[in-house]
């Protein structure tokens, strides 16, 4: 969407090349005028907030980006921290994270990196968990 803005400034540019047309001016006037306008308005759109580059996030374990994160996955067995489960109607393959134990048997989805689910065991108070396990199956049916 950011680039329709920056479209939309050269657009201004060319207004004011149009603007400076109408008033007589010669030629080259007119392409000056629109270049500076053109850039002067590229340039404030570049310093507003609409301008901004936000900051890149890990699109693995953004939950906005990717939906999964954030469900339920029951893990019936481990082997050396990697597991294979089904979700979603396929076999995925399932990596715990760090520190957690492999007794649970309910897990939550912290990231995926290409088809591995990273997984914490399910915090039985968590109401982040709660919410997403209740919604987990009408979401993935």
């Amino acid at each position: 969407m950011t680039g329709t803005f920056y479209l939309l400034m050269i657009a201004l540019g060319c207004l004011a090349g149009v603007l400076a047309y109408e008033l007589g001016a010669p030629l080259d006037v007119q392409m000056v005028a629109a270049a500076l306008v053109a850039l002067v308005a590229v340039i404030a759109l570049r310093r507003s907030r609409f301008g901004r580059r936000r900051r890149m996030v890990d699109a693995s374990t953004d939950p906005g980006v990717n939906l999964d994160i954030g469900s339920m996955v029951p893990v019936a067995e481990w082997r050396d921290g990697r597991a294979r489960t089904m979700y979603r109607g396929a076999e995925w393959d399932v990596e715990l994270a760090a520190g957690e134990p492999e007794d649970a048997h309910l897990y939550e989805i912290k990231a995926v990196r290409g088809s591995c689910l990273i997984v914490v065991a399910r915090r039985s108070g968590s109401l982040a968990s709660g919410a997403h396990g209740a919604r987990e199956g009408t979401r993935h049916a």
